[in-house]
């Protein structure tokens, strides 16, 4: 029987184990991955207190080294369900089952994909939604970024330093990406831009060799040869294993309050699968210390 059970290890979760520990809980970190979480795929952050510039890997290193020492059991699994049993919680992994007094939900988001054809035949053959996993893959290519907000103009940037040229395709006539990053691109002589149009098919044999693209203004069609697509046009909830608990919203972010609390007592979500406004490393460590608090609160209330 554990005290709180965090399932996601990003730093949200890690941040909530780091909490929940210190205040002598008994704690199981469940994740399917390396620890860190959408970190592992950034190259660079620049808008974490403390550092002017880290590595996402390194970051969540750092995060997850003191968690060791405080007796927080680290599983690897997959988790399929959590069943409510009132004053216990049932976390249920694909080959095992854990009994809970409160459980931590931090499993973030995934990356949406485009549902235009070739992409999911492609995929891993010149499609890529991660540039920092697959930009030193496409040396000396003609490259397609999707997108138009911080994620997109951020890999765009990453890519150049291996990329012929890089071009974004964005759907709108502006980006949404901060200033600063807006900056960087137009000043950046590797990209270019394509705007008010959508990506209708990513075409190739065996690996991308063009794209399709529409104006969605003009309804005109084009097609560019490209080496590989890299898309970010928006981020899913990874929650499918709570729908059971009713405490997602109907795009199925998992909805809270101030203090990380779900409609279910004793269950929290922090991170990037809550509904929020700002998905950043910052807050979700700052979700991640409420709910460890919030966690040991509930437990001493309950005992």
């Amino acid at each position: 029987m554990y005290d709180t059970i965090i399932i996601g290890a990003g730093p949200a979760g890690m941040t909530a184990a780091l909490y929940a520990a210190r205040s002598n809980l008994k704690v199981a970190l469940i994740e399917g991955g390396l620890p860190g979480g959408q970190m592992n795929n950034t190259s660079d952050i620049e808008n974490y207190p403390g550092y002017a510039n880290i590595s996402g890997p390194e970051l969540a290193e750092k995060m997850f080294e003191p968690l060791e020492n405080l007796g927080v059991e680290h599983l690897y699994g997959f988790v399929k369900n959590i069943e409510d049993h009132g004053d216990v919680k049932k976390v249920i992994t694909d080959d095992e089952e854990f009994e809970t007094r409160t459980v931590i939900v931090a499993t973030g988001s995934k990356h949406r994909l485009l549902g235009v054809p070739g992409e999911e035949e492609l995929n891993s053959r010149g499609v890529s939604y991660c540039a920092v996993c697959d930009g030193a893959f496409f040396r000396d290519q003609d490259l397609l970024v999707v997108g138009g907000g911080d994620s997109a103009v951020e890999e765009a940037i990453f890519l150049t330093q291996f990329a012929k040229s890089v071009t974004i395709v964005h759907r709108r006539d502006e980006l949404r990406a901060q200033k600063v990053l807006q900056d960087r691109a137009f000043a950046n002589g590797k990209i270019n831009f394509i705007w008010d149009s959508v990506v209708k098919e990513i075409k190739g044999e065996n690996r991308v060799e063009s794209i399709v693209i529409e104006n969605v203004k003009t309804n005109q069609v084009t097609e560019h040869a490209f080496g590989g697509v890299f898309i970010y046009v928006g981020l899913d909830p990874v929650s499918d294993f709570t729908k059971d608990l009713q405490i997602q919203d109907e795009s199925g972010w998992i909805v809270t309050d101030d203090h990380m609390k779900t409609s279910v007592a004793g269950v929290f979500a922090v991170g990037d699968v809550r509904q929020k406004d700002l998905r950043q490393v910052t807050t979700a460590v700052g979700d991640g210390a409420i709910a460890g608090q919030e966690a040991y609160k509930y437990i001493t209330e309950h005992s």
